[in-house]
């Protein structure tokens, strides 16, 4: 199976699922307390899908964020924002939410459940709304510009997800 089209994953016993969403939210919150209210045996994590570069970059992310947990390496204190702080690239918690958070309004969810049920995906449609993996796909200009990437940077590798994926990589030097 070609990695870039992995929607799922079994990273150290852990079942990974990534998907998007078009979402019209009137109240974050309360989507949030929903959340851990249903699937309290489970690590849901939302970010903003326009500052992800594509399901590897997330997928990525989300290994380096359990596996950092276990070499006690963890910046966040749970799974759910480390996911957040990895795929940000940074080291700063309030960083990393000022660039994947999620606000009230139409928004586009990168949604990432660890250790869920199969079904979690199919689920989440009642509460975010039309699930739409499509959000995902990198936009290089948008994503250049939330994270500060050079042009130069482009021209070394014209892969934004790598770029953004090395970010996540250096994290674990810098711990």
């Amino acid at each position: 199976m070609n990695p870039k089209n992995k929607t799922s994953e079994e990273i150290d016993l852990k079942r990974i699922q990534i998907a998007g969403f078009k979402s019209d939210l009137t109240d974050f919150k309360e989507v949030m307390e929903e959340l851990k209210l249903q699937y309290s045996d489970c690590v849901i994590q939302l970010m903003d899908a326009d500052a992800v570069a594509g399901v590897q970059h997330v997928l990525n992310s989300t290994i380096h964020a359990i596996k950092s947990f276990s070499r006690n390496e963890n910046i966040a204190s749970d799974v759910g924002l480390e996911i957040c702080v990895r795929t940000s690239g940074q080291r700063q918690i309030s960083q990393a939410s000022k660039l994947l958070g999620i606000s009230n309004g139409k928004i586009n969810i990168c949604a990432v459940a660890v250790d869920c049920k199969s079904d979690i995906m199919e689920n989440l449609v009642n509460i975010l709304g039309l699930r739409d993996d499509g959000v995902l796909e990198p936009d290089t200009e948008k994503l250049k510009s939330i994270y500060n990437i050079s042009d130069i940077q482009l021209e070394t590798n014209l892969d934004i997800s790598k770029i953004l994926m090395e970010k996540t990589a250096l994290l674990i030097i810098d711990t």
